[in-house]
């Protein structure tokens, strides 16, 4: 649970560099990978990850997004372009609408009283979660895979060095 805008902010620009840097890996032929027959393509999952109303809509933040339910795009760079936008976007609105005291607040979610600065982290795990699931979408459909908090197989292979299994 984040207690200061400026602790969300942090960590939030640093994971979203790490996000930008998987969806500009995508192409446009990518997006149809499946996770399995009738489930998320890898399109509509990193469509997924720009930010919108979802969790965020009850605490009150308002800020320019693509609408909740929307279609993906079928162009990789408009995904990474909407993200891009969108997340500036929120770190804005985090920071012009709310001041430390808002992270304290509670709103209902899922039946639940959850605080503010809770729901940022929830938000951020969400992010994080499905960031690692096209990762491996990014393998099943033939994409090199950057690594995030370590180096991928590709880049142990580039630094000399014998990838683990």
């Amino acid at each position: 649970m984040y207690s200061t805008i400026q602790s969300f902010i942090t960590e939030y620009r640093d994971e979203r560099k790490f996000t930008e840097n998987i969806l500009s890996s995508l192409t446009d032929a990518s997006l149809k990978q499946e996770i399995a027959p009738g489930f998320r393509t890898l399109g509509t999952l990193a469509w997924h990850l720009v930010p919108k109303g979802g969790i965020l809509a009850p605490t009150g933040l308002v800020f320019e997004a693509p609408p909740e339910r929307s279609e993906a795009p079928e162009s990789a760079m408009e995904i990474v372009a909407a993200y891009r936008t969108a997340s500036a976007a929120l770190m804005e609105a985090v920071q012009s609408q709310w001041q430390d005291e808002k992270l304290q607040e509670t709103v209902n979610l899922f039946g639940q009283q959850w605080k503010n600065g809770f729901t940022l982290g929830i938000f951020l795990k969400h992010e994080i979660h499905h960031r690692g699931q096209l990762t491996v979408l990014m393998r099943q459909a033939g994409l090199p895979v950057i690594g995030i908090y370590g180096p991928s197989k590709e880049e142990w292979i580039r630094m000399g060095l014998e990838a683990p299994a």
